[in-house]
């Protein structure tokens, strides 16, 4: 371990000996040079080693002698540098008006100069700016100007900070999966240059925004990569950040066993570190643990502890998560009126939160521009002269096409004359036949929609039979084998009673087919007409989830509520079958330990309902045949029965309420079914 130690000192020693030979060669090299653009080219050389030496005052120094010594001979590339350094000097002083007021007067001459890094450059710089000062439209659209050079040209170190600087835009304006995107490429650039803190912020910022899109099992991958890379003693602040988050990764699937391991190891590193964050972080989800086992004395005194170190932080996330664990405690131990009292501040701070958690649109404030008037007015006079030379070129050049255009005109005028006369008379005809023939096309599309419709009526007659001769039939007939037997002892009662749950299931079976069936006959009938009214959604979801409390138990499935209360213009009843079909589906697909969360959000003036699962998901090419006419159905994790119905049903349902229906699923991961209604009466 010394001799390690001893290596990296010694490195570093070479490294900064070797930075300072650098500048006291240049120094010494520029001393005896002409005043020629050799001079230049080497001041601004020096001038790069002092920025990179983070000697800024010693830089702006030859900084402002090379710029004088590159106007007075005239060399705009060394003038264009000369601004950019000045620039990136003011920016890291956090002097943002003389920073960019730099960048704008380098990167004129840069496109003077027809120099593409140079503005990508320019743009990156001024992207990191605007961005820092919460203006992501701009800096956004800087950032991205400046990305499509670097990758051409295959610049790395450019590519890593630009894309950085767009996962924070992207993040800020709660534009998760973008930042996603970004957040990906910046840690691949960065393991191609083998950047270690780069690396290991980009993981971390990847587990992070995995979690908030709820993929629990990625997140846990990534925050597990990061640990591996840390440093033990330069990385403790960020050790102590991703110990209680995995933990609480752990504990959304109940791996009691892991979940203590982070989080108890979480606690003491942060409390040791002094982190209040961190200890927050940490406490909330241990207390969190111990109610989930049972040890409610522990779990109060850290819910307790977490509760002021929330309050005093100003950390409203956890505070939200801590209000949470105060009503499930009260709850737990009948204290029902205290109960009330921390769900009344947890909705109040929720529903605080999901405004300022949905997606923005970022923000364009008026970026800064501190040109000089004299600049601006020699640019707008040297505008003005080439404007006038290229007006007179153009004078000629439109008078001798102007007569050219003339004859041209009068050549083609006698042409279409001569073709319109030979073609009047063919277009009479014409005329003629396509009315003909628009008649026999009225005539057959009449046909083939009674031919249609017939075949409809047909195939709902064929599906029908199928299914009573089928499904309907396996199901009741089962039920009656069972009372069958029990009638006439063909088993004893305690044989019977350990064939309940099963005759149970087939029992539900045959109810819930026969439900959708009903429903799929009546609007294949065309004989469903909605009768709108308002009502609020969360009432159903909490009326639907409360029929599947028992299969959610028997499959020890996380079931998230984030519902909220919002109000639709729809036939209730109608929308009530899509709510349990879709819920009941969403139980059918998902196994032991997985999540289903429920939630609904204003989108767009309308209310955009989601039940989403982490179960099995589906290949695309079973999406393609969902919503099709009753063509379609599998078998849950646990052998669950279906008839390829619901979601039919559900399609129809939807669109009869003037809504829209859709999915989105990745195989392995889980899926994602969304209904959007109306909030008012819609306008015809």
């Amino acid at each position: 371990m010394k001799q390690l130690i001893t290596l990296a000192v010694l490195c570093t020693s070479l490294f900064c000996f070797s930075q300072t030979n650098e500048i006291d060669s240049l120094t010494v090299e520029l001393a005896y040079q002409k005043q020629d653009s050799l001079k230049v080219e080497t001041s601004l050389r020096l001038v790069k080693a002092l920025y990179n030496s983070k000697s800024y005052k010693k830089a702006l120094t030859y900084i402002d002698n090379t710029e004088r010594l590159a106007k007075l001979l005239n060399h705009t590339k060394g003038i264009a540098d000369a601004s950019y350094y000045k620039a990136l000097i003011y920016a890291h002083n956090d002097d943002y008006y003389n920073a960019i007021d730099g960048f704008n007067r380098s990167r004129r001459y840069y496109s003077q100069l027809g120099d593409t890094l140079g503005i990508a450059k320019v743009n990156n710089s001024i992207g990191l700016i605007e961005i820092k000062r919460g203006n992501y439209g701009i800096g956004l659209q800087n950032s991205l100007s400046a990305i499509q050079t670097f990758e051409t040209r295959n610049l790395k170190d450019e590519l890593s900070s630009a894309y950085n600087n767009l996962a924070d835009a992207y993040y800020n304006t709660n534009q998760i999966d973008k930042s996603l995107e970004f957040n990906m490429k910046a840690l691949k650039v960065r393991e191609e240059l083998k950047d270690s803190t780069g690396i290991k912020t980009s993981i971390r910022n990847i587990a992070t925004l995995y979690s908030e899109r709820k993929e629990h099992r990625k997140a846990i991958e990534y925050y597990e990569k990061a640990l591996t890379l840390l440093n033990p003693k330069k990385d403790q602040t960020l050790r102590g950040e991703i110990l209680p988050r995995i933990g609480a990764e752990y504990l959304r699937f109940k791996d009691y066993d892991k979940a203590a391991k982070y989080l108890v190891e979480g606690l003491q590193f942060n409390r040791k570190i002094n982190s209040n964050d961190g200890v927050l972080r940490a406490l909330n989800a241990v207390g969190d643990l111990n109610i989930q086992q049972g040890n409610l004395k522990i779990a109060a005194v850290q819910v307790n502890e977490a509760y002021s170190i929330a309050v005093k932080i100003d950390n409203k996330p956890e505070l939200l998560k801590n209000y949470r664990l105060h009503k499930e405690l009260d709850s737990i131990k009948g204290r029902f009126q205290n109960a009330f009292f921390w769900q009344g501040k947890y909705y109040t701070l929720k529903r605080e939160l999901d405004q300022d958690n949905q997606a923005k649109i970022p923000i364009i404030r008026k970026p800064l521009e501190t040109e000089s008037l004299n600049e601006i007015k020699d640019f707008k006079a040297l505008e003005l002269e080439k404007q006038s030379e290229i007006e007179a070129i153009d004078f000629k050049e439109l008078k001798t096409i102007s007569y050219v255009l003339g004859a041209a005109f009068l050549i083609v005028i006698t042409i279409l004359l001569l073709v319109y006369f030979k073609r009047k008379n063919i277009f009479k005809l014409n005329k003629k036949l396509q009315n003909k023939n628009a008649e026999i096309i009225l005539i057959n599309e009449a046909f083939a929609e009674k031919t249609k419709h017939l075949e409809e009526v047909n195939n709902v007659k064929d599906r029908l039979f199928s299914i009573v001769s089928h499904d309907l039939k396996d199901s009741i007939s089962s039920i009656k084998g069972f009372i069958d037997l029990l009638k006439e002892d063909g088993i004893s009662r305690e044989e019977f009673y350990d064939l309940v749950p099963e005759l149970s299931e087939n029992a539900d079976s045959a109810s819930q087919l026969l439900y959708n069936l009903l429903n799929w006959s009546k609007s294949q009938m065309q004989n469903l007409e909605p009768k709108a009214e308002l009502f609020n959604i969360q009432d159903v979801f909490k009326n639907k989830i409360s029929l599947v409390e028992q299969k959610v138990d028997q499959k020890r499935i996380i079931f998230i509520d984030e519902s909220r209360r919002d109000f639709i213009y729809a036939d209730k009843s109608m929308i009530e079958i899509v709510i349990q079909n879709l819920i009941t589906n969403a139980v059918k697909f998902t196994r032991i330990g997985d999540s289903i969360t429920v939630s609904n959000s204003d989108h767009n003036g309308k209310s955009l309902i989601c039940v989403e699962d982490t179960g099995v998901g589906i290949s695309r090419e079973n999406i393609d045949k969902l919503f099709q006419s009753g063509t379609f159905s599998t078998r849950g994790t646990s052998n669950e029965k279906g008839t390829g119905l619901g979601l039919t049903i559900c399609k129809e349902l939807v669109e009869l309420n003037k809504g829209r229906i859709w999915v989105e699923s990745t195989p392995g991961i889980g899926t994602k079914f969304y209904v959007e209604l109306p909030k008012i009466e819609p306008k015809n």
